[in-house]
This record gives C-alpha cells, sequence and structure tokens, in this order.
C-alpha cells in the first residue's frame, strides 16, 4: 500500500508541537467514506523498559468483518514518551505495517485519537494525512475535552466538548461497559464516525478491527505475518 511521507520523524518535541498544529489545518471533516469493501484496524504494543514496540494492522472483509490480512512490524521506538506526541513514537512501525499490505482499506479505525487532542492531530488524524483515506479514532479513555454521561444502551453516546468545540464523541458500544471515544480522523464528520464504530461492533466494547488489532500487537492473533524493522 502507498504511503505518503510528509515529513521526518527525528524531531524535537517542540518541532514535533509546531508540525502537529500545521498539519491539523489540513484534516478533512468532510464525510468522504461512501461504500467499504475493506475496513482496517490499528493497534501498538509498546514495551517502554525495552525500548520496543508493535505495530499491528488487520483488514476486515466488510460488511462480513471477517479477517483478510495482517502484518505486524516490530522494531525499536526512538521517540521518547511525551503525553501528547504518540503519534511520532508510534506512527514509524504503523506505517511500516501499511506499506506491507496487498489490501488496501477503504476506511481505518485506529485505537487512538483523532481530532480529539489538545492540537486536534491525534494519530488517527495524522495518519490519515500520511494515508489520504478516511480514518476514525476510537479510543479507550479520553485525552482531552469533558462529556455527560451516555445512556445505558448500545449506539447513545455523548458529545465530547472541549471549549466550545465538539471534538467526538463518548459512545456506549455495549451494555454495562464504558464508552469508547470516538473523533473525526481524516476524511469523515463526526456522525459517519459513530456510525461505522457501531456498525463494526460485534457484541465487544470494541469494534471488531481494533479489537483483532490489538490481539495482533500483542501477539495473540494466529495468523500474523510479521517483520522486523
Amino acid at each position: 500500500m502507498k504511503v505518503n511521507h510528509l515529513h521526518r520523524w527525528d524531531l524535537t518535541t517542540a518541532r514535533a508541537r509546531e508540525v502537529q498544529l500545521k498539519l491539523a489545518l489540513r484534516v478533512s471533516r468532510t464525510d468522504e467514506i461512501g461504500s467499504a469493501r475493506f475496513i482496517a484496524g490499528v493497534d501498538i504494543s509498546v514495551d517502554r523498559i525495552r525500548g520496543v514496540a508493535r505495530g499491528a494492522v488487520v483488514v476486515l472483509s466488510y460488511p462480513e468483518l471477517e479477517l483478510v490480512e495482517t502484518r505486524v512490524v516490530e522494531g525499536k521506538v526512538d521517540f521518547p514518551y511525551v503525553p501528547g506526541l504518540l503519534s511520532f513514537r508510534e506512527a514509524p512501525l504503523t506505517l511500516a505495517a501499511f506499506e506491507r499490505l496487498d489490501i488496501a482499506p477503504d476506511l481505518v479505525l485506529f485505537d487512538g485519537q483523532g481530532i480529539a487532542h489538545p492540537r486536534r492531530l491525534g494519530l488517527a488524524s495524522h495518519l490519515g494525512l500520511f494515508l489520504d483515506i478516511p480514518t476514525i479514532g476510537c479510543a479507550k479513555s479520553r485525552l482531552c475535552g469533558s462529556h455527560q454521561i451516555p445512556g445505558p444502551e448500545p449506539g447513545s453516546y455523548a458529545e465530547l466538548v472541549d471549549g466550545e468545540e465538539i471534538i467526538g464523541a463518548a459512545l456506549r458500544t455495549k451494555a454495562g461497559t464504558k464508552p469508547v471515544y470516538v473523533s473525526i480522523g481524516h476524511k469523515v464528520n463526526l456522525k459517519s464516525a459513530i456510525n461505522w464504530v457501531m456498525r463494526c461492533c460485534r457484541g465487544y466494547r470494541l469494534p471488531e478491527p481494533t479489537r483483532l488489532a490489538h490481539l495482533a500487537a500483542g501477539g495473540r492473533l494466529v495468523g500474523a505475518r510479521e517483520a522486523l524493522v
């Protein structure tokens, strides 16, 4: 799969923040998904002690949500752990996994933030620009903003607000579990992002693409093809 390389990754933290502010202006909040035949999920597992990470990308058919391809890339992480700058730490391995894909997805769900980020450029938005396809952030925890408690039934959500801006939604995907945090990544609007996350749920809190990516990143998904970089 082709990846657009928009900048280098060996940056200072100050320069990384400048890049985020600049790239955030290029994120599209207009829905361009249309129909989707293949949906990818992304997750990363980091061993902070060893300084090693595993970036996983899985591709599922839609609407069946059957696994059709998996790529896992393991390597050293050089960028320091800085909240709000995790994409500079995690993106290189993830992009390396994307470049090894035979099947180009129509939509990507990230276990991470989109514009629900202090500088409006979380991993899903950042890599959405590199991939130039629709992306959605679907994080397990909140990075910024506040919200009311969503209703108890699956599909209920509460807007995630930072200042006067709606940056995402706390979405209940399964009764009796905590919500996930959905936000625009790139080339999608919030309503569409919420709908696609719900379409990809199969009885778990996490949508199937990121649930399987989580298993692949942890080395617990059978059939994952791995590479060392």
